[in-house]
């Protein structure tokens, strides 16, 4: 899946030191998989790597020690010398703005990320952030994660989105196919689905406004000889402070599928028509 990713032109890869963890892999087992592809392949000047810090159970949160526990192991794991992108996987109420900022720039000026980032912040904590780095003169975020797609829009659009627009941070959205339900896979009197999220994905989607962003998805779909997950993640790209939305595959032939959406070029009556129909 990585080869094809990258034979397809895909260069920038999401992880976290926790993913996998949940699996037979055991903690840090994605970012461990991707460091024996990038070591195989000899690629890793070629791509832009993120990973992520503060979730881990042996030492959560967002402290100085903490962060410089996480960064040894992810880089160990990536068998890299530097991350491109390090997130703050989850906001530390805990632990004062100052300390966790401080511990970012350190690593910026040790060498072993290039940028940090925030993942799952509110507004208020988010726009604090860059304030405290602006006034300490620190490195600041340069970039949000936060969720975000046609039918989960209410915690990003409005004062999150106006914190991204006012600071200039690129906003990166995960589950950009809302669990799978904007691929089209699940429909309304189909097949079970067996998937870990499946009967989340129902409790949540299968209600008139999820039929409704199905039927729009549908109609550009066609109008454009594309997929359904194309366009969901075409829309989301089309959206103010957007950069690149974040989207997981399970087979090459998904990794294909998935990136022509960065080639596919939505119409404004086409943006609207998606738009209303997730409102």
């Amino acid at each position: 899946m990585l080869d094809a990713y990258a034979r397809a032109g895909g260069n920038f890869i999401d992880t976290a030191d926790v993913y996998g963890s949940h699996g037979s892999g055991g903690f840090g087992a994605s970012e461990a998989i991707i460091g024996r592809w990038m070591a195989a392949r000899g690629n890793r000047d070629e791509l832009v790597i993120a990973t992520k810090v503060g979730l881990s159970s042996d030492q959560p949160g967002l402290s100085a020690k903490a962060i410089s526990q996480g960064i040894a192991g992810s880089l160990e794991r990536l068998g890299i010398d530097c991350v491109d992108l390090y997130y703050a996987h989850r906001d530390d109420a805990a632990t004062p703005l100052e300390e966790t900022l401080g511990a970012f720039d350190q690593l910026i000026g040790e060498g072993k990320i290039r940028h940090a980032a925030a993942s799952n912040y509110s507004a208020e904590r988010l726009r604090e952030a860059l304030e405290i780095g602006e006034r300490d003169g620190m490195a600041p975020y340069v970039a949000l994660q936060p969720e975000y797609n046609l039918l989960e829009r209410h915690e990003y659009e409005g004062e999150l989105q106006r914190v991204c627009a006012d600071h200039a941070l690129a906003c990166l959205p995960f589950y950009g196919l809302a669990k799978g339900f904007l691929t089209g896979k699940y429909r309304e009197g189909g097949s079970e689905i067996d998937s870990p999220r499946a009967a989340g994905v129902r409790s949540a989607y299968f209600n008139e406004r999820g039929f409704a962003v199905l039927e729009a998805l549908d109609a550009v779909a066609a109008a454009h000889g594309s997929s359904v997950a194309a366009v969901a993640l075409a829309w989301l790209a089309a959206q103010p402070t957007v950069l690149a939305p974040i989207a997981s595959a399970t087979s090459p032939d998904q990794v294909a599928d998935l990136i022509t959406s960065a080639e596919l070029d939505l119409s404004e009556d086409e943006l609207a028509l998606l738009t209303r129909a997730g409102e």
